[in-house]
C-alpha cells in the first residue's frame, strides 16, 4: 500500500522547478534596488519575501484537485461578499475605499487582491466540469463565465480602483481566449466596445478623466521625473551616490510603482532590458506549460492566467513610467516593494505547481473516488 511519505513526494518528483529558478533573478534585483532606496523596506521586503514562501508551500501542498469541487464556489462567493462589504465597512485611504480593517489589530486587508485568485480557481473549475467543444464556447456559456468576471469587475471599479478592475477584466477574458471562445463572439466584442468608447470615457471620474488627459497632453510630474531618472542612466546606468533623481527623493514612489524608473537609473538601458527579457522567458513558460497541458484545463486556466496577470502589470507598469499609457497605480509584479501583491502571486504559483504535480493522481482527481489501492490488486 503506498504510504502517505510517498504521496508527498510526488510534488516535488514532478515540481516545475524552473519557474522557481525564473523568478529568483527578478526577486533578487528588485531586493538590491529596494535596500539602496531604504534599508528599513529591504527589512520589510524579506518579512514579505519568508511570509510568500510560506504561503507557496502550502499552497502547494493542499489538495487541490480533491477539495477544488466545495472549496472554490465558497471562496469565490466568500470574497465577493468582501468586496461588497468594502461599500460599508471599508476604510477610505486618499479618496479610495478599498480596504477593510481587522478589528483589534490594525491590520488591513485589501479584498481587490485576493478575487484575482479566487476568479481564475472558478473559471478553471467551471471549464474544468464543462470543456469547450471544437469551435470554442458559444454564446450561452460565455455569457456564464463572463458572470464570474464582470461581477467582481464592477464591485473593484465602483471603490474606485480602475487599474485592478482592468486587470482582472483582461486576466479573465484572457483565460477565455486561451481556453477557446467562437470567433464570432470576440469580433462582436470588438465592435462593440469602438462603438461604446465615448459613452464609457464619459462614466468615468474626474481624476481618472485627469489621467487620460495627462497621457496625451503633458505629462504628469511623476512620469517626467521617471523619464528624467531613466534618461540619466543612459545605456551603462550610474552609481548609486549619481543616481540623483532617486537618491534625492525627485523620483516619487520609487520603491514601488516607478521602481522600474531606478532600475533605469542604476543600471540604465541594458538593465530595463535585461528584468523585460526574465518577464518574457517567465510567461512565454508559462503559456507553454498551458500548451503542454491542454486537455487539462485547470492548469491552463492557472498558467494563462498567471501569464496574463504578469503581462497586463508588467506592460502597463512600465508603459506607465514611460509615457506611453496613463498612471494607473500598478505595481511591476513581484518586484516592486509592497506584500499583498507577492503574497498573492507566490498562491497562484503554488496552486499551478500543485496541479503540475499531481495532474496524473487519481486520488486527487475530484471526479473520482478516493481509495487506496495496493499494487498488488492492480
Amino acid at each position: 500500500m503506498e504510504s502517505w511519505l510517498d504521496f508527498d513526494k510526488r510534488i516535488f518528483k514532478h515540481f516545475s522547478y524552473l519557474l522557481v529558478l525564473q523568478i529568483i533573478p527578478l526577486l533578487v534585483i528588485s531586493s538590491y534596488l529596494v535596500n539602496e532606496i531604504n534599508p528599513y523596506l529591504f527589512t520589510k521586503q524579506m518579512v514579505y519575501y519568508f511570509i510568500a514562501g510560506i504561503a507557496f508551500l502550502v499552497a502547494a501542498f493542499i489538495p487541490w484537485r480533491q477539495i477544488i469541487w466545495w472549496f472554490v464556489p465558497i471562496f469565490y462567493l466568500g470574497n465577493l461578499g468582501l468586496l461588497i462589504a468594502v461599500e460599508f465597512v471599508g476604510k477610505k485611504i486618499l479618496g479610495a475605499q478599498r480596504w477593510i480593517e481587522i478589528p483589534g489589530i490594525g491590520i488591513t486587508i485589501q479584498p481587490s487582491e485576493f478575487i484575482k485568485v479566487s476568479v481564475i480557481m472558478m473559471l478553471g473549475y467551471l471549464i474544468s466540469r464543462n470543456p469547450p467543444g471544437e469551435k470554442g464556447y458559444g454564446i450561452l456559456n460565455f455569457i456564464k463565465l463572463s458572470i464570474v468576471i464582470i461581477i467582481p469587475f464592477l464591485l473593484i471599479a465602483k471603490e474606485p480602483d480602475l487599474g485592478t478592475a482592468l486587470v482582472l477584466l483582461i486576466t479573465g477574458y484572457g483565460v477565455l481566449f486561451v481556453v477557446g471562445i467562437n470567433w464570432k463572439i470576440w469580433v462582436s466584442i470588438v465592435i462593440i466596445l469602438g462603438l461604446s468608447a465615448p459613452l464609457l470615457y464619459s462614466q468615468l471620474k474626474p481624476y481618472q478623466k485627469k489621467r487620460v488627459t495627462d497621457f496625451i497632453g503633458k505629462p504628469s510630474y511623476h512620469v517626467r521625473q521617471a523619464l528624467i531618472a531613466i534618461g540619466s542612466g543612459g545605456v551603462e546606468g550610474k552609481s548609486k551616490e549619481e543616481a540623483t533623481q532617486t537618491q534625492l527623493k525627485f523620483l516619487p514612489v520609487s520603491s514601488t510603482d516607478f521602481i522600474f524608473a531606478y532600475l533605469g537609473e542604476r543600471f540604465g538601458f541594458k538593465g530595463m532590458i535585461t528584468v523585460i527579457v526574465l518577464y518574457m522567458f517567465l510567461i512565454f513558460n508559462l503559456l507553454y506549460i498551458s500548451a503542454k497541458y491542454a486537455t487539462d484545463y485547470l492548469i491552463k486556466a492557472f498558467a494563462s492566467g498567471l501569464a496574463f496577470l504578469f503581462f497586463v502589470y508588467m506592460g502597463v507598469n512600465i508603459y506607465m513610467v514611460i509615457g506611453l499609457a496613463p498612471v494607473v497605480g500598478l505595481p511591476l509584479p513581484m518586484f516592486s516593494h509592497g506584500g499583498t501583491s507577492f503574497i498573492i502571486f507566490a498562491v497562484i504559483f503554488g496552486i499551478l505547481q500543485n496541479l503540475i504535480a499531481f495532474k496524473d493522481y487519481s486520488r486527487y482527481n475530484s471526479d473520482a473516488k478516493i481509495t487506496m489501492i495496493s499494487k498488488d490488486q492492480l
